[in-house]
């Protein structure tokens, strides 16, 4: 079974976010998730992008109390 990493990037603003996730698709396997929890909307928006640009696969996001959700699946 996959396992899901947690990304806390809260705080930190663009590019930081999108910088972290990068360091940690580096580090889980292939069918891995991370969920990439962020207060910059900005991410929301950037990730995604990113991840259609690069081949990886995004499952979703989501605003809970201002934190944004980004859900992703490292294909590659």
């Amino acid at each position: 079974m996959a396992e899901k990493k947690i990304v806390d990037a809260r705080g930190s603003f663009c590019p930081g976010p999108l910088m972290e996730l990068i360091a940690a698709i580096k580090m889980v396997e292939i069918g891995d998730e991370i969920e990439v929890l962020s207060t910059d909307k900005g991410s929301a928006a950037e990730i995604p992008q990113w991840l259609k640009k690069v081949g990886h696969e995004h499952l979703g996001s989501r605003e809970e109390a201002g934190v944004w959700h980004v859900d992703i699946r490292r294909t590659k």
